[in-house]
Parts: structure tokens; sequence; C-alpha cells
């Protein structure tokens, strides 16, 4: 978090400073491990095991929020006779299906749940990714069997006890390397931060997610959180930390291929998309507040086709289009490679440089007929045609490549106006202080011009294919002589209005089902409630959680799910620790924070019979957005993977899997392999060696941005990797020397940079060694080198379709790897004689 998020980490050593505890697990000592009290390095993809030890040091000592616990979580929920775990199995869950390798995950339900007969069926095995599962409403989960004595040996606790019983503090010394009374010590520690005085905080970044189970690892966090009651609560929660000025904004409006804004899902062909009525029953829950999906999906739709929607043609929802495979990134240029991409945008990246297996994704360009590449340089992705390694090699002759490139000149971040929604879901608009230079023009610019100039060719073209792009709403202000698009009417869009009158709405819970409210974006209504309130440009901070400068969403609400913080009478859980409470003599939840549950909902409301929506939960339920009102300890839908989180090893490990030997790694992952997408054996004396990819703080991303410019070009001024001592002095490698790092997919060259931030690591006996490779550096800028993710494998964790790149086996000798066409074999050798695509 220093090294990636310096001015997030500002606030970790104000709270050190005034005696909390920072712990740091990393298998690099970095700029975080200076300042912390306690680091564990651990070998990479070994996340699970160590907070499965975390989870194993909760239960069996005793030491969950019991109260907590019980009310707030579903650790009481009682599960079906027929379900089995991976202790029973050897590995997978019950309802595996080996030949098409997926889930039927009917078993992970909860048991004797009261059916409803006039909502969709319930799909259990329905996954979502990103966005709100669809698994249907038509059960009520606010009526299941429950042990609120924790004893029934089928309710959750107990199972979860089963569950963590071999993830023992010697289980964790042996594979993931950290030594026992180091990790007593970290357990004690975090642990002791829970029961009503004390809270402690998890943050994550792209060591988690960029894994073959990076949203389990997540979960397992929040299961831990959970038992120590640290969800909803000051000083608490799991803060995902965001790399980006806008990464979350960019999730949350979106840029990714499955869901809507607000997190709807996008429709799937076939599965949820003959009529919004069935898209609706499909993702509409029927308790909990996920009972207003058809408000939050009719304003959008709305939103998105004005007068052209209209209730007897589903408000335009046959013109949203459909999910008819993967498209992800990764899944698209699996494609392109096989020549079923015709064109591509590229704004804002750079996947030449940071996309895995890189090599994989030049050579996949060179397949398109067009590309667009929109950035302040020419970065690698537009000039992969001539000046790459692959040209170099002869992979790619130019005057073979069909692919017509156009590079647009885009504007800085200082040329344009607009919001950036940051890792805490804070909205901050920001001014322009200088117009672009040239022909250079902002995202929003581009974006709208391009939409009028599509639409006017829709026009003249009367096809039933272009009725979605004539009926969309695209009537944007433009002004002065950039003629930029009026950047406060989108926020204004996005905030929603009333259709009659264009009255903008205070928040969501205005929003209606009936055609007469639209909206861009649910969560963030309430952002721009009058005309000339633009909340995210506020600027007044008024209290310790920032109330007043900017606007978080939902409902400028800083903590999710602070309903938690009160116990379940409506009491702070301490004086010390108080957030929101119930206020016995206005009958309404007050405090220091925006109460994230309704206001006026008294602590001991109970719901009345065949209640729906949020009536549906009682007034001890804080997580409003789960149809029974609790924290999930047990996932019982959503996931692709499990209920709970369970440790595999990574695609390519140093060690067996020592809990299930014959299930090596996650079994629903997607591996992609192919002949230009190997990988290594588990293990494999060819690549013996464990290597994780990261970011240095004076470069950003694939360094697009900073190896163009002399300042950080200086700071860091030449592709190295990190490796120990004993490392370097088994291979004879000097520091500053030259070596060669190499992968089943690519093979590239860095200084040796010998420290002691990298240790090995006794692992089952076996002294495993850790390599670390930042991946700034490639072939175009003011300094040049490697691109790091040549050695990334295409991989598709299968929930949200991420690559791992923090675990993956290599080999590294000294000396630099031979130029041109000689590397290929090189590398071609080093792999038996292999294809070494």
């Amino acid at each position: 978090m220093a090294e990636n998020h310096p001015v997030g980490f500002q606030w970790v050593m104000e709270a050190r400073e005034r005696g909390a505890q920072v712990i740091h697990v990393d298998p690099r000592f970095s700029r975080t491990s200076a300042v912390a009290n306690m680091w564990a390095p651990l070998r990479a993809g070994s996340d699970i095991l160590f907070l499965g030890g975390l989870i194993h040091h909760v239960l069996e000592n005793g030491k969950d929020f019991r109260e907590y616990v019980v009310h707030y979580t579903n650790a009481s929920t009682i599960l079906p006779e027929d379900f089995k775990d991976t202790e029973d199995l050897g590995g997978v869950f019950s309802g595996w299906d080996a030949k098409n390798r997926k889930y039927d995950a009917r078993t992970w339900f909860y048991e004797s749940c009261v059916e409803r007969d006039h909502v969709a069926s319930h799909d259990a095995s329905a996954h979502s990714g990103h966005c709100k599962d669809g698994s249907g409403a038509a059960v009520d989960l606010t009526r299941c069997n429950s042990d609120v004595t924790l004893n029934h040996p089928r309710c959750v606790y107990q199972l979860l006890k089963k569950h963590y019983a071999r993830y023992t503090p010697e289980m964790v010394e042996r594979y993931c390397g950290v030594p026992k009374e180091r990790f007593l010590k970290i357990a004690e520690t975090f642990c002791s931060a829970s029961g009503p005085e004390k809270t402690g905080a998890i943050c994550y970044a792209l060591g988690w997610t960029q894994q073959s189970k990076g949203p389990q690892i997540i979960r397992a966090s929040a299961i831990l959180q959970l038992l120590l009651g640290n969800i909803g609560r000051p000083g608490g929660g799991i803060l995902a930390l965001r790399g980006h000025a806008s990464i979350q904004g960019s999730t949350d409006i979106p840029t990714l291929y499955d869901i809507l804004p607000g997190y709807l899902p996008m429709p799937q062909l076939g599965i949820d998309s003959r009529d919004l009525a069935e898209y609706i029953a499909k993702h509409r829950d029927l308790t909990g507040w996920w009972w207003n999906f058809d408000k939050y999906i009719v304003s959008l739709l709305k939103s998105y086709y004005g007068e052209a929607g209209t209730k007897e043609n589903d408000w335009g929802f046959d013109w949203l289009p459909r999910v008819t495979g993967d498209h992800s990134h990764q899944g698209y240029f699996l494609e392109m490679m096989d020549g079923r991409v015709e064109g591509l945008f590229v704004m804002g990246q750079n996947p030449a440089v940071a996309g895995p297996n890189s090599r994989f994704e030049r050579k996949a360009l060179a397949k398109l007929k067009w590309l667009v590449v929109r950035d302040m340089v020419e970065l690698e992705t537009a000039s992969f045609w001539y000046a790459s390694p692959e040209v170099e090699r002869g992979e790619l002759r130019p005057e073979e490549i069909p692919t017509e490139v156009f590079l647009l000149p885009a504007a800085g971040h200082a040329e344009k106006e607009g919001s950036f929604t940051n890792t805490q879901r804070l909205l901050q608009w920001h001014e322009k202080a200088v117009d672009p230079p040239g022909d250079a023009r902002s995202e929003t610019w581009f974006m709208v011009h391009l939409g009028r100039r599509l639409r006017e060719k829709a026009k003249k073209d009367p096809r039933p294919r272009n009725a979605g792009l004539n009926a969309l709403t695209w009537d944007y202000s433009i002004h002065g002589k950039l003629q930029e698009p009026e950047v406060e009417e989108v926020l204004q869009e996005i905030n929603g209005y009333t259709v009659t009158d264009r009255k903008l709405v205070s928040g969501f819970g205005e929003l209606k089902a009936d055609g007469s409210t639209a909206c861009g974006c649910w969560i963030y209504s309430g952002v721009f409630p009058r005309p000339g309130e633009n909340r995210a440009n506020q600027r007044n901070s008024q209290d310790y959680l920032g109330h007043g400068w900017g606007f978080a969403w939902p409902s400028d609400r800083r903590i999710i799910y602070n309903r938690a913080s009160a116990d379940p009478a409506g009491r702070p859980w301490s004086e010390r620790k108080k957030l929101v409470w119930w206020d016995e003599q206005k009958e309404e939840w007050t405090g220091l924070d925006v109460p994230d549950f309704t206001k006026t909902k008294a602590p001991d409301y109970q719901p009345y019979k065949n209640a729906e929506g949020d009536d549906a939960l009682a007034g001890d339920k804080p997580f409003i957005l789960h149809a029974d009102g609790v924290g999930w300890i047990w996932a019982p839908k959503g996931l692709a993977d499990g209920p709970l989180p369970t440790h595999y090893e990574s695609l390519e490990s140093p060690v067996r899997n020592p809990l299930y030997p014959d299930v090596q790694s996650n079994p629903a992952e997607l591996k992609e392999e192919r002949p230009e997408n190997e990988y290594a054996n588990s293990p494999d004396a060819r690549f013996p060696f464990v290597m994780s990819t990261y970011r240095l703080t004076e470069h950003h991303t694939s360094g697009a941005m900073s190896r163009m410019l002399p300042h950080l070009a200086e700071l860091q001024p030449e592709f190295f990797c990190e490796i120990s001592p004993e490392l370097a002095a088994e291979r004879g490698v000097q520091n500053g020397g030259w070596v060669t790092l190499m992968t089943p997919r690519g093979i590239v060259e860095a200084r040796a940079l010998v420290t002691t931030r990298m240790r090995p690591l006794l692992v089952n006996g076996k002294m495993v060694h850790q390599v670390g490779v930042p991946y700034h550096w490639s072939y175009s800028g003011l300094v040049k080198g490697d691109s790091a993710n040549d050695l990334v494998a295409i991989s598709e964790e299968p929930n949200v379709r991420i690559m791992e790149a923090k675990g993956i086996l290599c080999d590294l000798s000294p000396g630099r790897r031979a130029q041109g066409k000689a590397a290929l074999e090189q590398l071609r050798t080093h792999l038996g004689g292999s294809n070494a695509h």
C-alpha cells in the first residue's frame, strides 16, 4: 500500500502513530513492510491457507464476536443433508460436474426455506461475476431453519469449523513458509481487534485479485472480518485498493462486459433475455433491497431510450446488447488470435505491455482489420506492427499485417473536467485547467461525437438492427471552440430525473418502475439532487468521515452496512466506536454517518406475514442487499467455484496441493491452454522458481504515462528483477548484472537486484525461491526494457475472468537472452523442443 497507494497510506501512518498495529503479509519486503509492526513473507499463491489459518485460530480459540456473529451473519443457518464439503469429496463441493467442469450448486442452498409461487424458480448455481447474482427469488431467505446456539452439526458455523480444521499453524508454516511463531503472533494481534471496543481493517490489491482463486481469497478475508465483527463498523471493513483515479468508477458505470451501471447484470442470450419480465424475475430478490431491481433497470432504460422506450416495448429492453459468450479482455484476445474480431478500440489501456501473455496479445493485434488507439503518446499498442519484439524476431512482418492503426491524441486529466470515483466509492469533481493541445480531445468529446456520427449514419439505414441506436437519447449540449460536451449534464443524467419535467431526483428512493423516472446509475443517484448542487464538487469536510467533501455512493454513506455498528437493540457497541444508532425519542436512526438502513425502521421491528422487499427484513438485519439481511459467511449462491474458500494451488506451483492430492488447482478455472499459451507442470524442474509481477511508485502500470517523462524515467531507469542473495549464489548472478527469465510463454532479460527483501522460504522441507518482477517496461519511451507480462499466461478465474500473475513458475539464468530469432530458439530449447510459439 505504501508502494502503490501512497496517498491513502498516509492515513495508515497516522493510525500507526496513534498506536494501531500494522501487519504486512507479502512475499516481498517493500516500503510497506519497512513501516509495519509485523511482516510475514509468504509463498505466492498460498493466501487462502494463510487466511484459513486465521479463521481456524478464531474458531478454535473462541475469538469470534459472538453476539455480532449470531445476529448479523448466517452462521446459524442450517444447510441441507445432501451437501458435501471438499473435506468429504477430496477437493470439490457437491454438485461438481467433472465433464463440463462446472457446479450445479443446488445443494449449497439453505435447508427448508419457505417457497413462494409467484416469482421465478430458484437456480442456486447461477453466478454473475461482477454484478448482482442472477439466482431468482422463489424462496424467502428470511424464513430458513437456523440454530442460534450454533451447535447444530449442519449449521454454517459448525461446517465452517470442519472445513478449516486442517488449516493449522503447522500447515501454514509448512506450506506458506511463515514460521509458526510469527503466524501466531499475527493471529493473536489481528484477532484482538474485535469486540465492542476494537476493530481491524484489511487492505488488499492485485496481489489477491490476480490469482486463479482471487474472489475466494477476498471471500476468506470477508469471513474472517464477519467472525470478528469488523464489517459495517468504523475502523473495520475490507478496502480494495484501486490503482487508478477512477477504476472504481469504471466498474460502477461500467467498462466491464457483463454488467450495466449500478451492478445490474447484462442480459445473457437464452438465459434471461427473452423479455423484461423474465429478466426482472431472474434477478429481483423477493426480500431485501434488490426487491427494487425493477425500478433501477426501468429507470436505466428510460435514461438510455427516453420517449422511444415505452411500456409496450418493455422500455426498450430488446435494444440492449446480449452477452453471447466470453467477452472479457482475455476472451476477445483469444478470439482475435483466431480471426473472429475485426476491430478494437483501446482507450486508457496498453494491452501490448499490460495484458497477460502480452507477446500473444501483440500477435493477436496483427489479426485485426482496424485498431483505434486513443492516448497521449504513441504507446506500444499503436506501434506493435513495426517496432515490437515480434517484428525483431521475424514472428511478424509489417508488410503482411492487415491491421490499419488509427492513433488519436487524448487529453490529459488537467485538460478536461469530470468526476473520478476513488477506492472508497467517493465521487470527486475536477475542473479543467487548460485546453488540450492541437487535436487532443477528452474521452467525453470522443464518445459523444462518435455517438452523434453513428446516429446520423443509422438514420439513413432503417434496418431493425439500428432501432436501438436511433432510439438512443444523445442530446448533450456542446460548448466552446473545441465543441466539448457539457459534462455536468452527463452527471445529472447519471443522478436521475422525473421524465415529465426533467426535475432532478434527490436519491434512488424516488426511482419508479413505471417509466416516470430516468436514472443512468442508481447507486450514484443523489450526487446532483438540484440544479447547481454538484455534490461531487463539494470541498468542505465536516467530520472525520469526510462528509461535505465529494459524494460517496450510495446516498453519501461513508461506511456501508453501518447498521452493524450498533447492537441488535440499536445501541452503539461502545461509546468509542459509535457510528449510527437508534434515537428512541425521535424514533429514527441517526449518528455520525448517513444510516445504511431504513431511517424509521425500529430495531425491534418484525416483518408482517408475506412481507416483501425491505419490509421483509427485521430491524436487526443490517446487510440489506442480501435477501436474508445478514452477512454471508456461507455463500449459498452467486459464485462459480464454491460456497466457501478452499485452498487450491496456483495453475503453476512448486508443490502439490497439500489438502487434496487429486485436485491441484481451482477445478472451475479456465486455463485457456493452447500452443501459444503453454503452461509449466506443477512442479516443473524446468521452471523451479515462483514469480510475481508488481508495480513501483515511480511508474504507472504499463509505463506509457511514466517512461515518457524524464523525471520519472530517471527515478527508475531500467527493467530489473528482485532475487535473494541465496538464489543469486545458486545461479551465479551478480547484483546489477544481467539475467534471463523464462516461462513457457516467453523469454525476457532484466538487471538483477540482489536483495534480502526477497527471502527463500522453506516449503514442505524444500527451499523455494521467489522472483519479483515489475512490469512497467517495454520497447518504447525514454527508458526501455523487456515486458514482464510476456511471461504471464492467459487464464480466466471462473467468476470475474481475471488472469493469474502472482504465483507463476519461471527459470532464471545469468546473462542476457539471445537476440532476434535466436531468442525463440533459446526458449524452444529450454522447453525441450516443443513448439515455443
